[in-house]
């Protein structure tokens, strides 16, 4: 895969969700190529992706447990509404925009929820 990203130039990567559990593997040789990644998950970010913007999984699991106790309290799980996310988080990844000798403009440092330095 990374063979194929340096192959073909490019500017980005964005790292699916589906990939969680390899991104201790992944990001370091994203970083080693000096390629920009985002993520949809903050933990990516906290692992050294450049950024992350998606849902607020703690709220998400806040809403699932009111779920849980709907259906537990008879409700069937057919006849709740289908929710989406609410709250979405910004983390950018400032030590990693560093070592891409790229710099993230204000704007966007004033609008993200969480700022690694």
């Amino acid at each position: 895969m990374f063979a194929r990203i340096t192959r073909e130039r490019m500017d980005a990567v964005s790292i699916d969700a589906a990939l969680w559990a390899y991104r201790a593997r992944i990001i370091p040789e994203l970083a080693r190529v000096r390629l920009p990644s985002y993520a949809g998950i903050s933990s990516f970010a906290d692992a050294g992706a450049l950024m992350a913007f998606g849902p607020d999984w703690a709220d998400l699991f806040k809403h699932a447990g009111s779920y849980v106790g709907r259906i537990l309290g008879g409700a069937k799980p057919a006849d709740l509404p289908v929710e989406q996310p609410t709250k979405l988080v910004l983390v950018l990844n400032l030590k990693t925009a560093k070592g891409l000798g790229l710099t993230i403009p204000q704007s966007l440092l004033l609008r993200a929820d969480q700022v690694i330095e």
